[in-house]
């Protein structure tokens, strides 16, 4: 009997901080948080998988993308592809933004 009060009142308990984490909006910025934190890939990370430094123009990092997209559609990884493929992504928007500011690339 004194377990079904306790485990009764632990449910309320995580009821009432479910609630206040919502009307807050911390739940939802904590999943936010996460999601984006294990999708983003630094300009490092991409520079690496694709093989290009930072004095790389826009056209040999096309190019580098291109030759390794095709070599992994056709007999290589789709998990590496779609590395690939995110790593021109992140690249994309670094030099886009840089061409907004007026940043040499």
């Amino acid at each position: 009997m004194g377990s079904g009060i306790i485990g009764r009142a632990m449910l309320q308990a995580y009821r009432k901080a479910l609630e206040n984490a919502n009307k807050t909006g911390v739940a939802h910025e904590a999943v936010n948080n996460i999601r984006r934190a294990s999708k983003t890939m630094t300009e490092q990370e991409a520079r690496q998988i694709l093989g290009v430094t930072e004095q790389s123009t826009w056209e040999e990092i096309a190019q580098r993308y291109d030759k390794l997209f095709e070599r992994n559609a056709t007999s290589g990884s789709f998990y590496l592809q779609s590395k690939v493929h995110r790593a021109k992504e992140c690249l994309e928007n670094v030099y886009q933004k840089n061409k907004q500011d007026g940043t040499p690339t």
